[in-house]
């Protein structure tokens, strides 16, 4: 392994590619971490010279993009025959590996994803780059599902030198554009075209032009219309069934005239998506814990000395739980009366007939009464249910009477 490119450090390797490796390496004038990717430069003279020159062309333009869904391109440089290119590394998978292992992702998901690389497109086109080769292995999930597209001009690059060998056009058979196929001039509806194909694979976990070699795929590509998508994948929805359709429509006229409109009509259908099970959960998980604090409440308020309980509310009307109402009228017919008037009186109220001096002496000496029960309303019940029961309305009747009857003793007096 080679331990330096230009002034990059060389860590370890990170894999290979088509054109070459791809390293971890350090940065030492800012103390960087960065991804090189070196692409190899073994041509004849007099074609090496025009490829360079591509190169730093396709470079110089990916280097200008600066998206949140684009990977960034720090530098660019070569060493002997090997032609590098430093950019921002990346910690996370490429979803041709998550794919893999997961061919049938949450629809939801496959939506936002493909919509943050038909934004990190549209940015590209709309500053004249065209990407060439949209695949799976080109994207890069990141932390919270972050998406990068990386590789950006370096097909062209690839294509260039590849034909000047062989007279084969290098990309990814299962991923090109009918117009690639052809070798026609292409523009952003070939990079839709291809990301179309992508999420075709991500709805249904297969591509949608399959054949046993490169011939069978691409006469497949210029051919074929696939199934919908949904036929393969029963939570496909219809709208998703029609945006894929028309990401994959041969005539470019038919199809997306740009990424944006791609991306629109995405989050378009995520909008019209039920709630996935993950905000299902949340929202339960919020109302869990609502709960959880409501019954928590409860508790302190029963261990403060609140009942909550509506049933057991009492109305006290103002009055003093140590008044006696039964030994206050006793005592003011012992006062006002005969002792054949107190007895009547004892009759009526169906108590024991008092003796006088017991009651003088129980009217100063209040009894011992109960903590008295808290006064609670129900944030539902409204003030006039702060009532009297019938017990107490039917001893305050009699109250009146037996006023009315001392009264009406003392009078005769």
């Amino acid at each position: 392994m080679i331990k330096q490119l230009g002034r990059y450090e060389i860590l370890n390797e990170l894999g290979q590619g088509a054109m070459g490796v791809v390293y971890r390496a350090k940065d030492p004038l800012i103390d960087r971490i960065v991804a090189v990717k070196t692409i190899n430069l073994t041509l004849a003279e007099d074609e090496k010279e025009e490829y360079e020159g591509r190169f730093y062309q396709e470079a110089k333009a990916a280097g200008r993009l600066s998206h949140p869904n684009i990977v960034t391109i720090f530098d660019v440089g070569k060493s002997g025959d090997v032609a590098y290119i430093a950019m921002e590394f990346l910690e996370g998978r490429h979803l041709r590996d998550i794919l893999n292992d997961e061919p049938h992702m949450p629809i939801e998901q496959i939506l936002d994803l493909v919509a943050q690389i038909a934004r990190g497109l549209a940015y590209a086109h709309e500053n004249e780059v065209i990407h060439r080769d949209v695949k799976p292995a080109n994207i890069m999930i990141v932390r919270d599902g972050h998406v990068k597209i990386t590789d950006f001009g370096i097909a062209r690059m690839a294509s260039a030198a590849v034909r000047t060998q062989t007279g084969m056009v290098l990309g990814s058979p299962k991923y090109m554009s009918p117009e690639q196929v052809l070798g026609k001039a292409i523009d952003q509806r070939s990079d839709v075209f291809s990301l179309g194909v992508t999420l075709y694979e991500m709805l249904t976990g297969q591509v949608p032009f399959l054949g046993e070699n490169v011939n069978a795929i691409m006469y497949q590509t210029l051919n074929a219309i696939p199934v919908p998508p949904s036929s393969l994948n029963p939570e496909v929805p219809d709208m998703l069934n029609f945006i894929t359709a028309k990401a994959l429509a041969k005539d470019l006229a038919d199809r997306y005239q740009n990424a944006r409109e791609f991306a629109d009509d995405l989050r378009a259908c995520r909008d019209t998506m039920p709630r996935s099970s993950s905000r299902v959960n949340l929202i339960h998980e919020r109302s869990t814990r609502s709960v959880a604090q409501l019954a928590e409440a409860k508790q302190i308020a029963q261990r403060a000395g609140h009942d909550t309980d509506e049933s057991k509310a009492v109305a006290t009307m103002g009055l003093s739980t140590v008044f006696d109402s039964t030994n206050a009228t006793l005592r003011l017919a012992a006062m006002t009366g005969s002792l054949e008037e107190v007895e009547d009186l004892a009759k009526t109220l169906q108590i024991p007939r008092p003796n006088l001096d017991a009651i003088n002496k129980a009217a100063f000496v209040p009894k011992k009464a109960a903590p008295p029960p808290p006064v609670y309303q129900h944030p539902t019940q409204s003030a006039a249910d702060n009532t009297p029961s019938k017990s107490g309305v039917l001893l305050f009747i009699l109250l009146i009477a037996v006023a009315a009857i001392v009264a009406l003793l003392v009078f005769k007096k």
